[in-house]
């Protein structure tokens, strides 16, 4: 930490070269407010380059059997692992996430995403005979994958690892916001030996090369993670040229405490998601709906589970709450919590106030919201920071109503003590993915929304699928 990190060259057909525009970004530290790190910022013309490096080696690539192009993604899993602590350092300074945290999950988690392909191909049906025909799963072809800041390699490796899997070479535009991690991927998918231009990186910003990646017309499908703002821009832009499209984008997701649940461990979920990674996290558990007679209850809990969430330094121990990613976003934020208020909501811990004792650094102060009315502001926007509303209900019913009740549906929560009756709940939910009474998370399973959370599936079996064309052929 504190030494500037610099790449001077994107990577495209299996070299560094240099980004025909010149210019370049400087990526800021969140907490210190000092610029960290530099990269080119890339234009159309790279685009271009990188995308005719992907169509050249897409044939040959798509040949190479099954196993080899697994065996080079453990590979580079392996490489992820032997840099986990550079990777987790640059990812703690460049995103805010407290250190131990961004080791274990921001890096822990792209390991597993290269690692896990061999399994889940070795037991993937590529072709299948359906009466006089042989059904056959291709790769659909070139790929542009545009990822986000807030999990800057997980993202890029949940979209990398199984593309190349099915046979697929990408161009990647990680976000300009965090790229250093991008940069040190396509070092270690050098170093493992994939063939030249089946990785190729591009940085810069969205509206440039983004846009010029998903409008080229040598790009076969476009996976995108971002808000659902700009998912609904990609969509359109990509529709010209009828490529196929992924899209993981917001949430605003519900944790659903049924009257019989076990409202402490229920309400530290929430919390914990909430605050993870500043709030960052598009499947947090944001909305925290609780039967109205266990509502002081639940506000109790989660005021005294705040005090854990002070504030800091993502390199001092103990830390639990980074900054925010940029100073637009802490004023912003802070300005929703005021405006929340203003809608009649109750403030049980946090606030808009700047945090004491921190003169530098973006940050924002873990915030819980009660009284908060379905269908206002603060209920129904993505905030994407570290506040927590509560929502009283009456019923079962009214509480999926509410849950229900945005243009969402990434994740949820459900808690009860039958846990029968915590599944029929988690059934009537319209989200894509819902845990349990805490259930784990599981890699393997798949990770996508309903509604205006997006459409497609990652990880496992069905982030494979998402890469594949299906041809027939009758004999």
């Amino acid at each position: 930490m504190g030494e500037l990190r610099e790449w001077d060259r994107i990577y495209v057909g299996g070299r560094w070269v240099a980004s025909s525009a010149g210019d370049v970004v400087d990526v800021v530290n969140p907490f210190t407010e000092d610029v960290c790190a530099r990269v080119p910022a890339g234009d159309a013309a790279d685009v271009d380059a990188a995308v005719a490096a992907a169509r050249a080696a897409f044939e040959p690539w798509a040949r190479t059997p099954v196993p080899e192009r697994t065996a080079l993604l453990t590979a580079v899993g392996e490489g992820v692992g032997a840099r986990m602590a550079e990777l987790g350092d640059m990812i703690a300074e460049e995103v805010g996430m407290p250190i131990n945290l961004a080791t274990m999950i921001q890096v822990g988690l792209p390991m597993m995403a290269f690692s896990s392909m061999a399994p889940v191909v070795a037991s993937f049906g590529f072709e299948e005979e359906v009466g006089n025909s042989l059904v056959v799963r291709e790769p659909v072809g070139v790929v542009g994958a545009i990822t986000p800041w807030n999990y800057p390699l997980h993202l890029v490796a949940d979209k990398v690892a199984p593309a190349l899997a099915a046979g697929c070479p990408v161009v990647v535009k990680a976000s300009e916001v965090a790229p250093s991690a991008a940069f040190v991927l396509a070092e270690i998918m050098d170093a493992a030996g994939v063939p030249a231009g089946v990785f190729n990186l591009v940085s810069g910003t969205g509206p440039v090369v983004g846009e010029a990646l998903v409008a080229s017309p040598g790009v076969d499908m476009i996976s995108f993670t971002g808000s659902t703002e700009v998912g609904r821009r990609v969509a359109a832009t990509a529709a010209a040229t009828v490529k196929r499209v992924a899209l993981e984008l917001g949430g605003k997701s519900a944790n659903v405490v049924l009257d019989d649940a076990d409202l402490a461990g229920a309400v530290r979920a929430s919390v914990t998601s909430s605050f993870l990674n500043s709030g960052q996290t598009c499947s947090a558990l944001t909305r925290l709906l609780v039967p109205r007679r266990r509502l002081a209850e639940a506000e109790a809990l989660a005021e005294r589970l705040c005090a854990d969430y002070e504030p800091g330094d993502p390199f001092a121990p103990g830390t639990r709450l980074g900054p925010v990613i940029s100073a637009e976003d802490r004023d912003r934020l802070r300005a929703r919590i005021r405006a929340a208020l203003e809608e009649g909501a109750r403030l049980v811990a946090g606030g808009a106030e700047p945090p004491p004792g921190l003169d530098r650094g973006f940050f924002v102060r873990a915030t819980v919201l009660s009284d908060v009315r379905p269908g206002t502001r603060v209920e129904q926007e993505e905030l994407f920071g570290p506040v927590l509303t509560i929502t009283a209900y009456d019923d079962d019913d009214e509480a999926v109503a509410i849950a229900n009740g945005t243009i969402y549906g990434l994740h949820a929560g459900v808690w009860s003590a039958d846990p029968a009756r915590a599944l029929a709940v988690a059934r009537r939910l319209r989200t894509g993915m819902v845990e349990v009474n805490g259930g784990v998370f599981n890699p393997l399973a798949p990770w996508g929304g309903y509604k205006q959370s997006g459409n497609g599936r990652e990880h496992g079996r069905w982030g494979l699928e998402e890469y594949l064309e299906v041809k027939s052929v009758q004999r």
